[in-house]
């Protein structure tokens, strides 16, 4: 599904940078993939956009031999991307990449691709953590930057939503292929919280659970075992602390996320999908509240994230254009440090407990 999107926004980006100077080309070249019906559903919408018909593999590695490609998107199930990334950074041919959160489902296996793309200093690794991207966000990011806020102390990050979508062989059901719903999902929100508060990680402390979704799902025998809703509570190394509350049995929800972000001197939010956000100081007091809608007209394609995968592509099309003058917009660490956060609130779970960064790193 995510493969897809990236070919509506890849086809949009193409049409975006014609007129560049200097001329850039963005093409898509092949596609690979183990499982025939998403190849075939890959083919079939990039006939209906209007591209040249891409060469087809059965697994990346055949992709890689063929020789066609400068860059590669990873939009493969979580379980898949460390193979995938030690296999692409250590082929000959360099590749730069783009690889869909999380960035493995395991700290250790994040941290043995970090060691190894530092080997490869002729590609760069672009983490697919977008909705830093979401244009109210994004202005809400810019409000913190400013100052407008002081000091951040406190980020809340509310997402209640639908449960869990299909996929492929039902692979996102057990926390042993996607790294657990903390890891899988809200990887975006731990990302998020470490911009807003420009701060890294010290503790977490989660309570989780499967309440609702997916009890009477049985496949091979087993029951699904991802948790459906969380509070986790993230303290950072300069005091501030983060809380997400998460709920996928809320679709009766105005916003799938609301953001608040408050500092020693004012409060900002951000709504999603509403595209708001809300700025205010202590001194102004709630008549002094100001309200944005925010937008992006650099936006070609909404797509399902609000328009954030389009710019998480401009994004990556200027590193590429860039190499060696700036490096990718969400890198190595940034998605190393999302999935530790979330292998902390997973543990944390299990065990009842507050569970460090450090001892997460550690293994």
């Amino acid at each position: 599904m995510m493969g897809r999107e990236h070919l509506h926004n890849l086809v949009h980006l193409a049409g975006e940078v014609r007129g560049a100077d200097p001329p850039v080309r963005v093409r898509v070249t092949g596609l690979a993939d183990p499982h025939p019906e998403s190849l075939r559903l890959g083919l079939r919408l990039a006939d209906e956009l209007g591209l040249p018909t891409p060469q087809t593999f059965s697994g990346h590695r055949e992709l890689l031999a063929s020789g066609l490609c400068d860059a590669v998107i990873v939009s493969s199930p979580n379980m898949t991307h460390y193979e995938i990334l030690m296999d692409i950074i250590g082929h000959p041919k360099p590749h730069h990449i783009l690889v869909e959160k999380p960035l493995c489902t395991t700290v250790q296996d994040c941290q043995k691709v970090v060691e190894a793309a530092k080997q490869r200093p002729d590609i760069f690794v672009q983490v697919g953590l977008e909705y830093r991207y979401m244009p109210p966000v994004a202005k809400l990011i810019d409000i913190v930057k400013s100052g407008t806020l002081g000091q951040v102390r406190m980020v809340a990050i509310r997402e209640h939503r639908f449960p869990f979508l299909v996929k492929v062989n039902n692979w996102n059901r057990f926390n042993c292929n996607s790294g657990g719903t903390l890891v899988e999902k809200c990887c975006h929100f731990f990302d998020l919280m470490r911009l807003f508060a420009a701060a890294n990680p010290v503790r977490v402390m989660a309570s989780g659970a499967i309440d609702v979704n997916h009890r009477d799902e049985v496949y091979d025998g087993k029951v699904p075992d991802i948790i459906d809703n969380a509070y986790v509570i993230v303290e950072f190394d300069n005091g501030s602390r983060g809380m997400l509350d998460l709920c996928m049995f809320a679709e009766g929800s105005r916003n799938e996320q609301e953001i608040s972000v408050v500092g020693d001197n004012g409060k900002g939010e951000a709504f999603v999908p509403e595209s708001i956000v809300r700025v205010g100081k202590r001194a102004g007091g709630r008549d002094g509240v100001l309200t944005i809608m925010a937008e992006d007209e650099r936006i070609k394609y909404q797509g399902l994230h609000h328009g954030s995968s389009y710019l998480e592509h401009l994004n990556f099309l200027s590193a590429i254009r860039l190499q060696g003058v700036s490096g990718p917009s969400v890198n190595l660490t940034d998605g190393l440090l999302s999935v530790a956060i979330g292998v902390a609130g997973q543990l944390s779970i299990e065990k009842g407990c507050f569970v460090t960064i450090e001892e997460v790193l550690a293994g």
